[in-house]
C-alpha cells in the first residue's frame, strides 16, 4: 500500500489521510498572498466572540425559507461572465438585489475571486440552490420557498457591509415573513459579507445556515450555523453537475436548521472533492508562484480595482 500525496509514514500502513486534507486556511492564505504582491498592511477580518442564535419558532415543514447569495446578475454589458471566465470586475454590484424565486435567474460568479484552478462556474446548482430548494418546498421538507430571493454585494468595507447591506437583507426577509434563510457564498470576502448578515438576521429572529467552502473564515466572524463543504471556493451548494451532491448538501443544511444546539455549530459534509488532496495547495499560494507571476498578478489585480471603481460609478449598471 502506498501512502497519499501529503501522507506521513504511517498513511500506507494504516490508511490514514494525507496531511494536506485539511480545511484550507483561508485568513492565512489570503495575508499572505497579498502581502506576496506588495500590499502593505493585511486586511483585518471581522471578527466577534459572541454569536446571536435564533432557534427555529415552528417545524421546517411550515418554515418559509429564503436563499441569499453573493452571485451576480449577468449582464451583456459587464465582459466575459461565463464558465472559465477570468476575473470579472466589472460585474461587480454594489447594491442589494431581490429577484423572483419562482424562476431559474442567470446568476454568476466571475466576479469574485473564487478558485479559478478547479471551479468553472459553469453549473448554478453548485453555487445557488434555489432549484433544490424548490423540490423540497414541493416535497413538504419547508413550509414554503419565500417569494424572493437576494443577493448581497461583497464588500471589503466592514462600516458598508454592516450599516447598509446586512440591514438590507434582514428588511427584504422581514417584509417577505421569512423564517430562516440559507446564505451561500463565493469567495473569502464574500464568506465574510455573508457572515455578518447571517447575524444581522439571528438578532431579528431569522434562523440561518450558511453554507461555505471557507471554514475558517465563516468560524472567525461567528456565526450561529455553517454547513461546510470541503469544496474549492465557489462550490457552496454541492459538486457541480451532480444532482445528488447538491440534494445531500441542502438536505444537510435543512436539518442543520432543525438541529443545531447552540451557536457556533459547524456541520462538515462527508462529501470530498478528490483523493488527491494536493487541489488545496493552489488557491492564492504566492509559495507557488515565481516573481515574474507575481508582479503580473499585482498588474491584473490593480486594473482590476479600476475596473471596479468604474463600475461602482453612477449609471454604470449593477443591480438594485
Amino acid at each position: 500500500m502506498t501512502a497519499a500525496p501529503g501522507g506521513g509514514a504511517l498513511a500506507g500502513e494504516f490508511g490514514y489521510a494525507s496531511t494536506l486534507d485539511a480545511p484550507v486556511r483561508y485568513l492565512e492564505r489570503v495575508r499572505s498572498y497579498y502581502q506576496a504582491l506588495g500590499y502593505g498592511a493585511p486586511y483585518e477580518w471581522a471578527h466577534y466572540a459572541e454569536v446571536p442564535f435564533a432557534p427555529l419558532t415552528r417545524p421546517l415543514s411550515q418554515c418559509r425559507v429564503a436563499v441569499v447569495t453573493t452571485a451576480a446578475p449577468y449582464r451583456p454589458d459587464a465582459g466575459e461572465q461565463g464558465p472559465h471566465a477570468p476575473y470579472n470586475a466589472k460585474a461587480k454590484f454594489f447594491r442589494v438585489y431581490s429577484g423572483d424565486s419562482a424562476t431559474d435567474p442567470d446568476l454568476r460568479i466571475s466576479h469574485v475571486a473564487i478558485d479559478r484552478d478547479h471551479t468553472q462556474g459553469d453549473d448554478l446548482g453548485g453555487y445557488f440552490p434555489l432549484a433544490a430548494l424548490r423540490e423540497a418546498a414541493a416535497r413538504g421538507e419547508i413550509g414554503a420557498l419565500a417569494p424572493r430571493f437576494h443577493g448581497m454585494p461583497t464588500q471589503r468595507s466592514h462600516r458598508t457591509t454592516l450599516q447598509v447591506d446586512a440591514p438590507e437583507i434582514v428588511a427584504r426577509c422581514r417584509a417577505d415573513a421569512v423564517d430562516a434563510a440559507l446564505l451561500v457564498p463565493n469567495c473569502p470576502v464574500c464568506h465574510q459579507s455573508l457572515s455578518l448578515a447571517a447575524r444581522a438576521l439571528e438578532q431579528q429572529g431569522i434562523a440561518t445556515v450558511v453554507m461555505g467552502n471557507a471554514k475558517d473564515i465563516v468560524e472567525w466572524v461567528g456565526v450561529p450555523r455553517l454547513l461546510f463543504s470541503d469544496f474549492p471556493l465557489g462550490n457552496g451548494a454541492g459538486r457541480p453537475h451532480d444532482a445528488d451532491s447538491q440534494r445531500a448538501t441542502l438536505a444537510l443544511a435543512l436539518r442543520l436548521l432543525e438541529s443545531a444546539p447552540a451557536a457556533r455549530t459547524t456541520v462538515q459534509s462527508p462529501q470530498r472533492w478528490s483523493d488527491d488532496a494536493r487541489w488545496k495547495l493552489d488557491y492564492c499560494n504566492a509559495e507557488r508562484l515565481s516573481a515574474d507571476e507575481l508582479q503580473r498578478r499585482r498588474a491584473s489585480f490593480d486594473a482590476a480595482k479600476d475596473d471596479a471603481r468604474q463600475a461602482r460609478q453612477p449609471g454604470a449598471g449593477g443591480a438594485g
